[in-house]
C-alpha cells in the first residue's frame, strides 16, 4: 500500500467504528483495518453469554438501540447483529483479515508507518481502538495442573457440552467467573468456584437498573481523576452483575444455596491438588460490604435530592462457609476441567512510539496522546465509565475526531 492515508483506525469494533462515524460526518479520508471481522469481539463469546448493562444504554454515534426490548439484555448473537448494523447503517471504510504487526514513526511524508499482513501502509493520523485484551491471564500452574485435567480460559469456553464429563472448577469470581459458573451449574455439571477480591452490586435497587442509578448519580460520567480510585479504576475486575433471564442480583452465598461450592484462592498445585487460601469467609464478607456501600450511597443521594424512590429493604442470605482443607483434590472430587476466568492483560509492544508509561500502559488526555496525530479510543474508563461501553464510548470518539480535525488551527 503505497497510498498515503489521512487517517488508520485500528480495531473494528464499537470504538473503531465509532471513530469511523464521525470520521465520516467530517469528511476525512479514513480507512479501518482489523485483523477480523465486524463483531468477532462479541461472537467469540461463550454461547449464553449477554450484555450486563441494559439494552437502551446502547447508543452507538448515529444508532442507538433500535429493538423491542429497551429495559433487557441483549444475547451475545443479538449483540453481533447489533454491531453489523450499526456498520451497514453507514458503510464504513472497513478492511478486516489484516493483522497490524507494527507500528512506527514514518520517514516518508506520513507521521506513521504500519507494517502489516498486507504489506506497509502509512498515515497522517492513527487511532488506536483494539482495547486491552489482548492476551489472557494464564495463572503460573497451569502446566502443573495433574494428568487428565484439561485447563483453559473463558475467552475457549463455550458452553457445557464441549466439555469432558466431569465437575468443573472455576478459577475467579469477576463477572465472567460467576457467569460461566452459572451457565455451568444450569447445564447440570458439578461447579467449583475458587472466590476472588471483586466486589458485587444490585442488578437493581429502589425501583431502578444499578446503570441508571450510575446515569442519575452523574456516576457514569465522572472523569476518571475524580474517582475514588483515580486511574486505578482502570485494571479493577468489573464486580459481580448478570443480564441473563432479564438481569438478576449475582450473590456468591445464592450461589452457594443454588450448589455451586465457594473456596478461597487457588495459590497453587501440590500433586493432585489445588492449595487453597484459608480466607474465603473474610472475602465473602468484602464482596458484600462493596454491595452494601453501592446501596448506602443511592440511599443518600435519594434523601439528599429529595427523591421518591420506594424504600427497599434488602436482606442477607444466611450462608457461612464451613472450614475447609488446605488442600482440595481434583481427581477425587471428579474435577475434569479448570477454567481460568482470571481475566486478559493488555499488550501494546508492537507499537514503537514513546507513549507509554512503565507497565506499557499509553499515556493519554481523554484518548489524546503527547505524540502529534496519535490517539487511543475505546479502553476501560478511558475517560469514564461509560468510555469502554456501548453508551459512552461514542462522545470520546466525537472528542477525538474533533481534536484530530482541528489539530494545528489557531
Amino acid at each position: 500500500m503505497d497510498t498515503l492515508i489521512d487517517t488508520i483506525v485500528v480495531g473494528g469494533g464499537q470504538a473503531g467504528l465509532s471513530v469511523s462515524w464521525h470520521l465520516m460526518q467530517a469528511g476525512r479520508q479514513h480507512v479501518i483495518l482489523d485483523r477480523g471481522h465486524i463483531g468477532d469481539t462479541w461472537r467469540n463469546r461463550w454461547d449464553s453469554f449477554c450484555l450486563v448493562s441494559p439494552n437502551k444504554l446502547c447508543r452507538l454515534p448515529g444508532f442507538h438501540y433500535d429493538g423491542h426490548d429497551p429495559d433487557g439484555f441483549m444475547l451475545r448473537d443479538e449483540i453481533v447483529s447489533y454491531i453489523e448494523r450499526y456498520a451497514a447503517s453507514f458503510d464504513p471504510p472497513y478492511r478486516g483479515g489484516i493483522e497490524v504487526e507494527r507500528i512506527s514513526r514514518s520517514e516518508g511524508p506520513g507521521r506513521f508507518e504500519l507494517t502489516t499482513s498486507d504489506g506497509v501502509w502509512t498515515t497522517r493520523n492513527l487511532v488506536v481502538a483494539v482495547g486491552t485484551h489482548q492476551h489472557p491471564n494464564i495463572p503460573s500452574w497451569h502446566e502443573d495442573l495433574p494428568r487428565g485435567i484439561t485447563g483453559m480460559h473463558t475467552r475457549d469456553y463455550r458452553n457445557a457440552l464441549e466439555l469432558r464429563d466431569g465437575a468443573v472448577f472455576v478459577v475467579g469470581s469477576g463477572q465472567s467467573g460467576c457467569q460461566v459458573a452459572d451457565d455451568l451449574r444450569l447445564s447440570g455439571r458439578d461447579v467449583h468456584l475458587a472466590v476472588g477480591n471483586a466486589g458485587r452490586i444490585p442488578r437493581r435497587y429502589r425501583g431502578r437498573d444499578i446503570f441508571e442509578w450510575d446515569i442519575a448519580t452523574g456516576y457514569m460520567t465522572m472523569p476518571v481523576e475524580q474517582h475514588p480510585k483515580g486511574t486505578a479504576v482502570r485494571f479493577k475486575a468489573h464486580p459481580h452483575l448478570s443480564g441473563r433471564d432479564g438481569g438478576r442480583t449475582v450473590d456468591l452465598r445464592q450461589m452457594a444455596l443454588d450448589g455451586i461450592r465457594l473456596h478461597g484462592k487457588v495459590l497453587g498445585v501440590e500433586g493432585d491438588c489445588f492449595r487453597l487460601s484459608d480466607d474465603l469467609r473474610e472475602t465473602l464478607d468484602e464482596v458484600d460490604d462493596v454491595c452494601r456501600a453501592e446501596m448506602e450511597g443511592i440511599d443518600k443521594f435519594i434523601e439528599e435530592n429529595g427523591l421518591d424512590d420506594p424504600v427497599e429493604e434488602v436482606a442477607a442470605i444466611d450462608w457461612q462457609p464451613e472450614p475447609e482443607p488446605a488442600l482440595f483434590d481434583l481427581a477425587a472430587s471428579g474435577v475434569s476441567t479448570v477454567i481460568y476466568a482470571t481475566g486478559f492483560h493488555f499488550d501494546f509492544g508492537w507499537i514503537d512510539l514513546p507513549v507509554f508509561d512503565e507497565r506499557g500502559y499509553p499515556r493519554y488526555a481523554r484518548g489524546v496522546t503527547e505524540v502529534p496525530g496519535l490517539y487511543f479510543c475505546g479502553l476501560h474508563w478511558m475517560q469514564t465509565q461509560g468510555s469502554g461501553l456501548f453508551y459512552g464510548v461514542g462522545e470520546d470518539a466525537e472528542y477525538i475526531v474533533s481534536h484530530l480535525v482541528n489539530q494545528g488551527k489557531g
